[in-house]
């Protein structure tokens, strides 16, 4: 089975700490290398966390805040040195173009690889192919700063007794799942007769905003959500005058959304202890834990039974 997990390169905001790196979380999904958010210092932070920058397929910048995008020119330089062969493919909201040119091409250097742009102006779908379809969403942030869902195509799956049933075998099973049926013996076999659809797992990040309704509405369904929780309930008002979220209201989304897990982050440098965070969010939604450096978290397939009720 291909690597499915979160990886956390780093969870604090504007001020790194000792302890604490500036954001950057690589989600490993199969193929693909999804790279969000690459503060400054994220190159090291990968050869600490062990994982090869080449693993990197997809860039997403929320915004232009420096701690959400100042790693993004070395780690297109590193990726370049690497001379990776397949293309990266860079989102970022379009009104921030000026800054994405100037953290590119920052320094000298020869431009070996293939870097698509996706300027985000508009919401909706940014990407969609055979394998994932990826949505970006506008957040309250002061800025434009775009949160993002991706969610993978659903796939069908066999019921290997039903198809012996059947007496469906061999080069027969592709024949049916092209053209939706078949005969056998006489009798003609329907596709959704002997088999089931895995709907997409979901992942979101919202990162950098107040609590609004697009945060919730990316967050609908979600396997795993990503979410800034900036500061605690006792310094509320600071959350509000700085467009961020406490633990709590980033649970409140959660609970909303129907997410089945939430991943706390983006915490202010004056927090030294992240467990009053979950403490406090676990008092609205149960399934949840704090994003820490280098720490993983587990991206699987959902089971059958799981995924029939």
């Amino acid at each position: 089975m291909s690597v499915r997990d979160l990886i956390i390169l780093g969870c604090s905001s504007q001020q790194p700490t000792r302890l604490r790196n500036h954001g950057a979380y690589l989600l490993r999904w199969n193929q693909e290398g999804f790279l969000f958010d690459p503060g400054e210092g994220t190159q090291r932070q990968f050869i600490f966390a062990d994982v090869a920058p080449p693993t990197v397929t997809r860039i997403f910048v929320s915004h232009f805040h420096g701690d959400h995008c100042l790693g993004l020119g070395s780690m297109l330089m590193r990726l370049n040195l690497d001379r990776v062969n397949h293309p990266i493919h860079c989102y970022y909201p379009a009104s921030g173009k000026v800054y994405f040119d100037r953290l590119r091409y920052g320094t000298i250097y020869h431009d070996h690889i293939q870097v698509i742009e996706h300027p985000v102006s508009k919401e909706g779908i940014v990407h969609q192919d055979g394998a994932f379809t990826i949505k970006a969403k506008f957040l309250d942030h002061g800025v434009d700063n775009v949160g993002w869902r991706i969610q993978e195509a659903d796939t069908v799956k066999f019921d290997k007794d039903k198809l012996k049933a059947a007496g469906i075998r061999g080069p027969q099973v592709k024949e049916l799942e092209a053209k939706g049926e078949i005969e056998i013996d006489g009798k003609r076999i329907k596709l959704e007769e002997v088999s089931w659809v895995r709907q997409g797992d979901i992942f979101t990040s919202v990162i950098d905003t107040k609590p609004c309704k697009n945060a919730v509405s990316l967050a609908k369904g979600a396997k795993l959500l990503l979410c800034e929780s900036t500061y605690l309930e006792e310094h509320k008002d600071l959350a509000h005058s700085h467009n961020h979220m406490t633990a709590k209201q980033a649970a409140a989304i959660a609970k909303e959304a129907g997410a089945q897990k939430l991943i706390l982050t983006h915490f202010s440098a004056r927090y030294r202890d992240l467990k009053p965070f979950v403490e406090e969010a676990r008092e609205i939604f149960p399934n949840v834990d704090v994003a820490d450096d280098f720490k993983r978290f587990d991206f699987p397939l959902q089971d059958f039974l799981l995924t029939q009720k």
